[in-house]
C-alpha cells in the first residue's frame, strides 16, 4: 500500500506535516510518501491567469502525486479559522483540472493547532465539504495543544489517548 500524506502548509516546521506523516508511518507495511506543499508552486489563482497560462504545472504535478496513492493522510493547518492561503490557491488549482482532487481514495482527516481548539473548524470544513472533492474520510481526528501532545524531537505522542485516536484512524486505512 502507498500512503501520500501531507500538512496543509508551506511551512517547513509544520505541526500539521508532522502530525501527517507520524499518522500514515502507523500503517504496517505502507510505503510512505510526504509530500511538502512548497513543491507545488502555482500564481495565484484567477479565471484570468487561467486564460494566459492553462494548467498549472504545480497542480498538476499534485495531482499526479494523489494519484499515484492506494490512501491519504492529510492534515489540515488552520490560518485564522480557514485554509492557509497558499494550501487554498494550490487546490483551487487542482480542482480547474480534476475537481474530485482526492480521487475517492481512502482517507485520514487531520488537523491540530498549537492551542486549544486543534483546528477544528478548518477539520469541518474539509470533512463537510470532502464528498465535493472526491475525498473518502475513513477517520478524522483533531489535535489540540500540539506541542503538549506530541514530542518533536522523538517523533512519538505522549498521550495516550490521542495515540490510540491516531492508531485508529491509521487502521482504517486498511480496513483493519
Amino acid at each position: 500500500m502507498k500512503i501520500v500524506a501531507f500538512g496543509a502548509s508551506t511551512s517547513q516546521t509544520s505541526i500539521n506535516k508532522a502530525l501527517a506523516t507520524y499518522t500514515a508511518q502507523l500503517v504496517e507495511d505502507a510505503e510512505v510518501q510526504v509530500l511538502n506543499l512548497a513543491d507545488y508552486s502555482v500564481p495565484i489563482f484567477s479565471e484570468q491567469t487561467e486564460k494566459d497560462i492553462g494548467q498549472a504545472e504545480g497542480a498538476k504535478r499534485f495531482l499526479a502525486d494523489i494519484a499515484s496513492a492506494d490512501a491519504l493522510v492529510i492534515s489540515f493547518a488552520e490560518h485564522n479559522g480557514h485554509y492557509p492561503a497558499a494550501y487554498k490557491n494550490l487546490f483551487d488549482w487542482a480542482t480547474r483540472i480534476d475537481r474530485k482532487v482526492y480521487a475517492d481514495k481512502p482517507a485520514v482527516y487531520l488537523a491540530t493547532s498549537p492551542g486549544p481548539g486543534g483546528a477544528k473548524s478548518v477539520l469541518g470544513a474539509a470533512t463537510q465539504s470532502a464528498g465535493f472533492f472526491g475525498g473518502n474520510i475513513k477517520a478524522s481526528v483533531s489535535v489540540a495543544n500540539f506541542y503538549d501532545v506530541f514530542d518533536l524531537e522523538t517523533n512519538t505522542v505522549k498521550n495516550e489517548d490521542i495515540a490510540l485516536q491516531l492508531k485508529q484512524a491509521a487502521a482504517a486505512l486498511t480496513g483493519k
